[in-house]
Parts: structure tokens; C-alpha cells; sequence
């Protein structure tokens, strides 16, 4: 089963795939005339509640729960893993699936808000399932989505990041891994119990303190590196676009490797086109959809544009400055590496990043799998989903999970497939409202469409 999963891996993500996911980026970028240059206007809208409009939490909540979800071990352990595979050219393709797929979170969110629905109770529902469904009229690749989402959440956003902290908790405190999985497992039941609301009064209050914490420590070891970062900087831009050699810390790379493997750890790490997201922004409280998508936009800039653009120049400065320490290191051992160079304090911020990063990603991603399966099964499917995925928080503490990681892989492509299709096809109607809202200075007015209303047993 592995090596079939290693198989699909190859073939999902080879040249076909990432043509597909960068040209949806750099389709839409075009669509949007650049809605990258309005990320000002968005971070300003994330910090302004909507408190008349219809949803579930603030446009600030809904941010911060998919900054959660997506600011995980893929800024720590991923771009690491990046290089170490595809060579430091790797962190100049993971940089421009960021900024390019700016554009692409935007038009998911979009859409989810624009064909999203409400239960009787009031709970609005929306992603990619619906605008599969209700935009394009594709119930069975809604359906398939749902399917691929449910498994691949337990890859991307649980049992990876159990093990992940688990094993540096181990190696760095010698901390039995059963108390990291108890611990871990019981403070994400307590949590997802409360559902959305819960989740995003837990990530409004955290995601920002977490993630100041961890730039704060790339800053120090970058002043540390400082003659070392314009070099790193030189070597990034140069090895994305020409073979690198192995020598000086680093494997050998080819270019579709550097490619491959930055486009692949970018979308691992902010999700765009992947159809996560745009799942919680749907539950935002906002007047239109263009608001909120600016809002989520923002989140691909937060996550790549900035943290894993700091995690790369620390990374490949690191190795640049103390290349016999990185000699054979990879993944995650890389960037324990680097922030082994901040005296005493490094290994505890680094430590407590992903600690952090770990469970607010946990508790992102139980939203998602929650409303695939909803879709699928509706509310009776909530409770089991939700004690599995406790349960596998503490498998995911204790077992090796190099299967998991590939299937993560493989499942994340198949989300993206159907999602890029719906973005695509819908991509009139993603210009059509933001000419509406945002190019004809509209974005104040509330959207006069009615949120159908459907029965969820």
C-alpha cells in the first residue's frame, strides 16, 4: 500500500499538477487584475467586525481559525523538508506559490460565501462542496471532495502534527510521547466539544501571539546570520532556476525537483487551492463575499509571503554559515539546527512554535473534516468524526508516520482537483462580484441574495 501510495504521489504531483495549481494562480491573478495589491485593504477588513451580517463568527475568527489551520509543521518542518528534497531553490517556489496563490485563496473564498447555506438552527455551511454543487451543479465531484477531505485531514492536520511535536518533544525533553498524545488529545476534545465558535474564540486569542513568537526568533537568528543571508538570498533565486550540485550542506536538485517540491510544501503549508479554507471563511459574518475573501486572501500572505519566506532565509543561512552541522540533516532536524544558534532560549522557542503552530493546526482541520462529513452524512456524522479524531491525535503521537505524510500528500492533491476545477469554471462569476464590490467601490453594501435554507438531520 505504501509503495502504491508512493506511486500516486509521483504521478499526482508531477508536471501536470503543479502546471494546474501555478496556472490557476497565475489564471486568476490575471482574472482579478492583481487582487494581490488590495492585501492592505484586506488586513485593514480583518480587523473590522461585521457584527449585522449573517454568520457564525467574526471575519477576524474566521481568519485566524484558517491561519490556524494552515500556519503548521509545513512552516517549520515542510520548507525545512523542502530544501532538504528540492534544494534551496525550493524556497523561491514555495515564495511565489504564496504570492501568486494570494489570488486563488481570494476566489475561493469567494465562492464559498456566495453559494454557502444555512441549517434550520441558523449554522452557515459553505466551500467548495457547495459551489461545486450549487455553481456548477457537480454533486458527485462535491461529493468526491467531501470524501478526499475527511481522509486527508487526518494527514495534513492531525496525526502529522501529533507526531511532529511528539518526536521533538522527546528528542529535545525526553518527554514520554504517550504524555505529549494524552495531553495533546485531551485539550483538543475539551475544545472542538464547542464547535466553530469554540475553535475561533481559541485561535482569535492564540494564532497571533504564536506566530509574533516564531518571527520574533527567526529575526534573532537571521542578525546572527547576517553576513550569511544575502548569500542565502543569492543561492534561493539561483538554484530555482538552474541544477544545484551537492556540496556545502546541501543535496543535489534539478529543477523540476526545486519545483516540485516548493509548489507541493507551499500548498502543504497555506492551502490555496487546496479548498480548505474557504470551508470556515463561509462561516464568517460579513455583507458580502468580496469582504471576506480580501480577509482570507490575507491569510496566504501571513502564512508564505512572510512565515515561510523567514523560515527559508533561516534555514539556508543556517546551512551557508555552519555547513558541517547541516551535513545529512533533513526536515525538521534542519531547522532545529538553525535555532540551536539563539543560546539557551533557541531549542524552547522553536519548541514552543510548533507546539503552538501544532495544535491550533489540529483543532482547523477537525473543523474541516467536520463539515465534509456533515455534508456527506449530516449532523449524526459529527459526534463519531469527532472521537476518531481525538483518538487519532494520540495514534498520531506514538506511531511513525512516513505512510501518513505520503498519503497526506496524495490526498491533498485530490482535494485541490476538484476545487481548482469549480475555480476555474466559476471564474466569471468570481469577476462578476468583485467588478461588482470592489472595482465599482461597493464593498460597504450588503448583498441582497437570500442564504437558502436547508434540512440537515
Amino acid at each position: 500500500m505504501h509503495n502504491f501510495i508512493v506511486w500516486l504521489n509521483d504521478y499526482l504531483w508531477g508536471p501536470p499538477m503543479l502546471a494546474l495549481l501555478f496556472g490557476t494562480h497565475l489564471f486568476l491573478t490575471f482574472r482579478t487584475r492583481g487582487i494581490q495589491r488590495h492585501i492592505f485593504k484586506g488586513i485593514k477588513l480583518s480587523l473590522t467586525k461585521d457584527p449585522d451580517a449573517s454568520g457564525d463568527v467574526s471575519q477576524f475568527g474566521a481568519l485566524t481559525t484558517a491561519l490556524a489551520a494552515t500556519i503548521g509543521t509545513g512552516n517549520i518542518v515542510g520548507v525545512a523538508t523542502a530544501v532538504a528534497l528540492g534544494g534551496p531553490g525550493a524556497v523561491l517556489w514555495c515564495w511565489l506559490t504564496g504570492v501568486f496563490g494570494i489570488a486563488t485563496k481570494y476566489g475561493e473564498a469567494l465562492l464559498a460565501v456566495k453559494y454557502r447555506v444555512k441549517t434550520a438552527d441558523g449554522t452557515m455551511l459553505g466551500g467548495p462542496m457547495y459551489a461545486l454543487e450549487r455553481g456548477l451543479g457537480q454533486k458527485w465531484l462535491a461529493v468526491l471532495f467531501c470524501i478526499f477531505t475527511s481522509i486527508a485531514a487526518f494527514g495534513i492536520g492531525n496525526m502529522t502534527q501529533a507526531n511532529s511535536i511528539s518526536g521533538m518533544l522527546n528528542s529535545q525533553f525526553n518527554v514520554n510521547p504517550i504524555i505529549t498524545g494524552l495531553l495533546l488529545a485531551s485539550l483538543t476534545g475539551i475544545v472542538i466539544i464547542g464547535g466553530v465558535k469554540w475553535i475561533a474564540r481559541v485561535c482569535e486569542k492564540f494564532v497571533p501571539f504564536m506566530a509574533i513568537a516564531y518571527v520574533l526568533g527567526c529575526i534573532i537568528i537571521l542578525i546572527i546570520n547576517a553576513s550569511y543571508v544575502w548569500p542565502a538570498v543569492v543561492l534561493i533565486c539561483e538554484s530555482a532556476f538552474t541544477p544545484t550540485a551537492a556540496g556545502g550542506g546541501f543535496v543535489g536538485a534539478s529543477i523540476i525537483m526545486a519545483a516540485r517540491y516548493g509548489i507541493a510544501r507551499g500548498l502543504f503549508s497555506n492551502e490555496s487551492g487546496l479548498g480548505s479554507a474557504p470551508i470556515v471563511a463561509a462561516a464568517a459574518q460579513t455583507r458580502n463575499p468580496v469582504r471576506q475573501a480580501l480577509v482570507s486572501a490575507t491569510g496566504t500572505f501571513w502564512d508564505t509571503v512572510v512565515v515561510c519566506l523567514m523560515t527559508g532565509l533561516v534555514v539556508v543561512s543556517s546551512v551557508l554559515s555552519n555547513p558541517t552541522a547541516a551535513e545529512g540533516l533533513k526536515g525538521g532536524d534542519l531547522t532545529s539546527m538553525a535555532f540551536s544558534q539563539i543560546p539557551v532560549i533557541g531549542p524552547i522557542v522553536l519548541t514552543f512554535g510548533l507546539l503552538t503552530f501544532v495544535f491550533s493546526t489540529i483543532l482547523g482541520w477537525s473543523y474541516y473534516g467536520e463539515r465534509a462529513v456533515e455534508y456527506l452524512f449530516g449532523k449524526k456524522g459529527i459526534l463519531p468524526y469527532r472521537l476518531l479524531w481525538v483518538l487519532a491525535v494520540l495514534a498520531g503521537s506514538l506511531v511513525t508516520l512516513q505512510f501518513v505524510w505520503d498519503l497526506a500528500d496524495a490526498m491533498n492533491a485530490m482535494m485541490a482537483i476538484p476545487n481548482l476545477v469549480a475555480l476555474l469554471l466559476l471564474s466569471g462569476v468570481i469577476v462578476s462580484e468583485t467588478r461588482k464590490y470592489l472595482w465599482e467601490d461597493r464593498l460597504d453594501e450588503a448583498s441582497d441574495e437570500p442564504i437558502p435554507v436547508i434540512q440537515n438531520k
